[in-house]
Parts: C-alpha cells; structure tokens; sequence
C-alpha cells in the first residue's frame, strides 16, 4: 500500500515539474527577445544554405559542402529539412556515370529569407533605438 502511495505521489510530482517546466518556456517565448523569427532558417547551417542558394541559381552539393565547411551528414540533414520545408528544392541526375545532387531555392525559400532578414533588421533598428533613448 505505501509504494502505490509513493508511486502516486512521484507521478504527480512528475506532472507538476511537466506542468511548470511548459509555463517556463511558454513565458520565454512569450518574453524571447526576437518571437516571430523562422526557426526553420535561423540555425547557422541552414541560415548559410539559403543565403548561398539566394546568391547563386543552384549549387551541387560539394559545392555547398565546401562552401559552407562542413560535412556529408551534416549538410544532408540541413538540406533536408529546408527541403521538407519546401525553402529549397533537391535535384538529382547524373553527368555521366557520376551522381550530381543539386540544390536551388524556391520561391518561397527566397520569401522566407527575406522576411528573416526584414526581421533582424528591425530587431537591430530597434536595439539601436533603444540604445539612443538611454
């Protein structure tokens, strides 16, 4: 009987830790200095492949790989979840006998990107702002 009671008790601890552990990251988003930006494309990484794509009509994936230092696997996951976000699109053939993955950016990938920097700019006009009032 006193282990279902310890039980009950540890599992209802456990909800409250959840319960408040949520509170605490609903009032940081509520609170984060920058709400509203494209978590998709902030990362670094896939921050860099999207500028890189905007600046160029497509990159290969070694070019994007050496462009951006990085490796196979890590670039491979990036791309992947802009591509799942449809901010870049993915194509594959061959030169030759030779695989050639390529990568450009879609129209709305090149929207994204620039509500981000829209974003950034007036978080940084403001940060400018509010140094000036001071």
């Amino acid at each position: 009987m006193a282990r279902q009671s310890v039980a009950k008790h540890s599992s209802q601890k456990k909800r409250e830790t959840v319960s408040t552990g949520l509170r605490n990251v609903a009032a940081a988003k509520a609170t984060h200095p920058a709400p509203g930006l494209d978590r998709l494309i902030h990362e670094r990484m896939r921050l860099g492949i999207v500028s890189a794509l905007a600046a160029n009509e497509s990159l290969t994936f070694n070019d994007l790989k050496k462009l951006m230092g990085t490796t196979d696997g890590n670039l491979s996951v990036h791309a992947r979840k802009l591509e799942d976000g449809s901010y870049i699109e993915c194509i594959k053939s061959f030169e030759g006998r030779l695989p050639k993955t390529e990568y450009k950016l879609t129209v709305a990938g090149r929207r994204a990107l620039e509500n981000y920097l829209s974003h950034m700019e007036n978080i940084i006009h403001q940060m400018r702002q509010s140094q000036t009032d001071l």
